[in-house]
């Protein structure tokens, strides 16, 4: 199958499944389904690609391998955070709010465009599938480090939130345990640095003659860095933070990196 055709039949399979699965958000009220089909859907179109692609089958294996394990385990976290809370996700929560009348229409195309979005974020893996060289490269081995470091990073910096939020007493406090006092959003960035491993993967490209190929690869972080920056990542997650936690979370915005890990600035001795 041509690039073409494998590009546009992946997007008719993920568009199938986010409209699967926007109809069990539509039934139970509750949009966070999205965040379930987003990372699995990926996971299944990068999958498709590796099936159907050519290029060397231990790349197409290899980059299956590395989306899969990003994928299913935020995908396993999200559904148990589903299963745990009986409310809305607040960011999806105030989107229905907001678009009142007009939300399920919304959603629905909010759904499709999250799974235009995945055929975007793997377009660059679909390239290293097809022109990576047959030999692992030292930027294979700096990639995949990266990878899964990215990997263990989100699943810590998961695990020590919903540690502090299984505590009764940090109720209607803010984090600021482990990771989560270098960056007020340590999931969203080890997110983004995954899909960064992918461009030092790329960078094997130019062993194989196809270094042409590698700009296409940074698509992945780029739309990941617009979408946490500007769409459904920290603006939602901030503007609910300071409804639920007002003048705490002021003051945590005043003293740690939203995004890049950094050291915290001096803690802020305003009386709240």
């Amino acid at each position: 199958m041509n690039t073409a055709g494998l590009i546009f039949s992946g997007w008719l399979i993920v568009a199938a499944s986010m409209f699967g699965l926007w109809m069990v958000a539509f039934r139970q009220k509750n949009a966070g389904w999205v965040d379930v089909g987003w990372s699995l859907t990926l996971v299944l179109l990068v999958a498709w690609f590796a099936v159907w692609s050519d290029g060397v089958l231990s790349r197409r294996i290899l980059y299956a391998a590395l989306v899969g394990a990003w994928g299913l385990r935020l995908a396993f976290h999200i559904l148990k955070r589903l299963g745990k809370e009986s409310h809305e996700d607040p960011r999806y929560a105030y989107l229905r709010d907001h678009w009142q009348g007009h939300a399920d229409r919304n959603f629905f195309l909010f759904f499709q465009a999250q799974g235009l979005a995945n055929v975007l974020l793997a377009i660059p893996i679909l390239v290293l599938m097809r022109f990576s060289p047959g030999d692992l490269t030292p930027f294979d081995l700096a990639g995949i480090g990266l990878i899964l470091a990215a990997v263990a990073g989100e699943t810590l910096s998961d695990r020590q939130l919903a540690a502090f939020r299984a505590d009764p007493a940090n109720r209607g406090k803010t984090c600021r345990v482990g990771l989560w006092g270098y960056s007020r959003h340590p999931n969203y960035f080890f997110e983004w640095m995954h899909w960064v491993g992918y461009p030092v993967l790329g960078l094997s490209l130019f062993q194989s003659g196809a270094g042409v190929w590698w700009p296409v690869t940074l698509l992945g972080p780029l739309v990941m860095l617009v979408l946490l920056l500007q769409f459904t990542g920290i603006p939602y997650t901030e503007k609910q933070a300071l409804k639920s936690r007002g003048e705490d979370y002021r003051r945590y915005q005043r003293e740690v990196s939203a995004f890049f890990p950094w050291f915290p600035k001096k803690p802020d001795q305003t009386p709240l």
